[in-house]
């Protein structure tokens, strides 16, 4: 195994996947002579030229309306969205073609298409270029969406996606790309849809995904000086949503914490909390407690920015409440 960044993991899956597969090719804003927005792209331009490494213009229903097209005509692309905050200006195409075609013309089609994009607060970006609407995509049928919070998963499930002949939206958080960790060598694949206890425990299960997982491993670290011992679930795909590892754990622990980045209000925490309820009711001890994001716009000032995201503290604090 090597120990690699976020961004070098998501980097190597989408380098051993064009080199595997000659159709499949980049495209979007500054992802070739520049490299990417992140540098996720470095290098990609000249060792694969300016066929498969494409430029785009500054338009992201023109990006999501060629990757569609070429994905039905046996391509498959991997779209890079600067922000996912910009793919609202291709909203239709996502919902209403990528999610549906295949559905609506009986299966005569497939879109073997990656959407990939970043997502979440913390860098001081503004409200409109923070935010994380992981959950308005996940509501949607026939798109999936993919929220790695290590560098192992990011490159199995970004290689997984990119083999898959569904549309897959591929969320990276900002703030992750640093992160170091193992990651294995070679052609690693991890399956699309399956939760994953990430550390085990017996007091409280904590369910997340993406930047959610770092806050609560910490939070973990600071229960266990306490003498409390946290499971973490990580469900790493929002649709499909995997809640057997969630529920099991719940069994054990007969209290849960649901920790999201995005706003609490309609929100993944919401989805998983009601899900707990209709599938072990009977375990239920406590209320399942959410953890997220203060209900405003994300503000710039990063003393502000700081204080509306969701932090240690706040796990620590909503694990007590249901002890």
């Amino acid at each position: 195994m090597a120990r690699l960044s976020m961004r070098e993991a998501i980097s190597q899956a989408m380098w051993e996947e064009m080199e595997r597969d000659p159709n499949v090719f980049i495209l979007g804003e500054e992802v070739g002579v520049w490299g990417g927005s992140y540098a996720v792209t470095k290098g990609f331009y000249d060792h694969f030229g300016g066929e498969r490494v494409r430029d785009t213009p500054i338009a992201e229903s023109v990006i999501i309306g060629a990757t569609i097209g070429s994905a039905m005509t046996g391509l498959r692309p991997i779209a890079e969205l600067m922000t996912i905050n910009f793919a609202f200006a291709a909203m239709d195409h996502i919902v209403n073609e990528a999610a549906k075609l295949h559905y609506m013309f009986g299966g005569q089609f497939v879109l073997p298409m990656v959407i990939r994009a970043v997502t979440g607060g913390g860098r001081q970006l503004g409200a409109t270029h923070s935010q994380t609407p992981d959950v308005i995509f996940a509501h949607f049928p026939g798109l999936k969406v993919v929220a790695p919070g290590t560098p192992e998963d990011a490159k199995g499930l970004l290689k997984a996606a990119i083999r898959s002949n569904d549309p897959i939206l591929f969320l990276e958080h900002a703030t992750l790309y640093q992160m170091r960790a193992e990651v294995p060598d070679g052609d690693y694949v991890i399956p699309i849809g399956k939760s994953k206890v990430q550390r085990a425990g017996k007091d409280v299960t904590i369910v997340t995904y993406s930047k959610g997982l770092e806050i609560s491993m910490k939070a973990a670290d600071e229960l266990e000086k306490q003498g409390i011992q946290a499971e973490i679930v990580d469900l790493r795909t929002l649709r499909p949503l995997d809640m057997e590892p969630v529920i099991e754990s719940f069994k054990k622990t007969n209290r849960a914490v649901v920790v999201e980045e995005g706003w609490k209000s309609f929100g993944v925490g919401a989805e998983v909390s009601a899900r707990i309820y209709e599938q072990a009711f009977d375990y239920v001890d406590a209320p399942v407690r959410r953890v997220a994001q203060k209900e405003v716009p994300l503000p710039y000032n990063r003393t502000l920015e700081q204080s509306a995201l969701p932090q240690v503290a706040d796990v620590v604090a909503a694990v007590k409440e249901v002890l």
